[in-house]
């Protein structure tokens, strides 16, 4: 089977209310829940790639619901599975099946709550300028990729086009309030312990990781994806380095090759050649089987 036609790159789901297309995911509202449809769409420097990469959604989506179910925190997932849900999603199940989850709603809080542990990606440029990420000073001397000595609550704002952008705690305590603030830092910080704790044991770095926390019901609950490649830099153990930057269970292949056609960085993305959709594809793939246990049905 032709590659492309194992990938979903835009959804269209008649009968239902769409609301919103994000890079990867498209949204429905079903009026007491939303339907969040995680497609394989691709974007690397902010710019979504013209094809998709094979399974990627189903990826993201399970490896979220196998999160979900581990941490034992309060969450918006209600399902992944489209035969539990109302009967109008019901007559799209081929397409839904392993990359659909119906969610209760939530007002999210207008924060990306990330957690590091290790001196990598835009912390580690913040500290070369400042010697300190999101105005936490850091001791001298760390190179690329050291292990914190602790891990560092470092928020960033949401932004609906190009980067988010690093921000300080004081930031978030405007945002949200001091009350609020300090909740989601600790549970931040409190749920990536325990997961790199648990990626540990699978041979596996939990470098840093982002979370989005909304209210379901005035209750501060874990929304949209969860510790997946997307939104967490994982390394294998045996290839980590001080000094480096170890390979991730990523996009990397992606930006490889856009950095080898000196891609513009600006819309439209280009159209990806069938084996850089293959190994990033298969990064993906290896992220799930070394974190679950399990093998994808693909």
């Amino acid at each position: 089977m032709p590659m492309t036609e194992a990938v979903l790159v835009r959804s269209e789901l008649s009968g239902l209310k769409l609301v919103s297309r994000g890079k990867v995911r498209d949204m429905y509202d079903l009026g007491e829940t939303l339907l969040i449809v995680t497609t394989d769409r691709i974007s690397a420097f902010d710019v979504v790639m013209a094809n998709g990469i094979p399974h990627k959604g189903k990826v993201l989506n399970r490896l979220s619901e196998f999160w979900f179910n581990f941490l034992g925190v309060a969450h918006h997932m209600i399902t992944c599975e489209p035969d539990r849900m109302p009967p109008e999603v019901r007559r799209h199940e081929e397409v839904l099946r392993d990359r659909s989850m119906l969610v209760q709603k939530a007002t999210p809080f207008p924060v990306e709550c990330v957690a590091r542990g290790y001196l990598i990606g835009s912390g580690w440029k913040d500290y070369q300028a400042t010697g300190a990420v999101c105005g936490i000073a850091l001791p001298k001397g760390l190179q690329q990729a050291s292990k914190l000595g602790r891990p560092i609550f470092t928020p960033a704002t949401k932004a609906q086009t190009g980067h988010d952008e690093n921000i300080g705690f004081d930031e978030v305590v405007k945002a949200v309030g001091l009350a609020t603030a300090e909740k989601l830092r600790d549970l931040t910080l409190s749920i990536y312990r325990r997961a790199a704790d648990y990626a540990e044991t699978k041979g596996l770095i939990l470098a840093d990781t982002k979370f989005e926390f909304g209210l379901v019901n005035g209750q501060i609950t874990l929304i949209d994806e969860v510790l997946t490649p997307d939104s967490s830099r994982y390394w294998p153990r045996n290839e980590y380095r001080v000094g480096i930057s170890p390979p991730s269970f990523d996009k990397q292949f992606v930006r490889d090759y856009l950095e080898s056609i000196e891609f513009n960085k600006k819309p439209p993305g280009p159209s990806l050649p069938e084996d850089i959709a293959r190994k990033t594809s298969e990064k993906y793939l290896e992220a799930y089987r070394i974190l679950t246990g399990r093998e994808l049905k693909t």
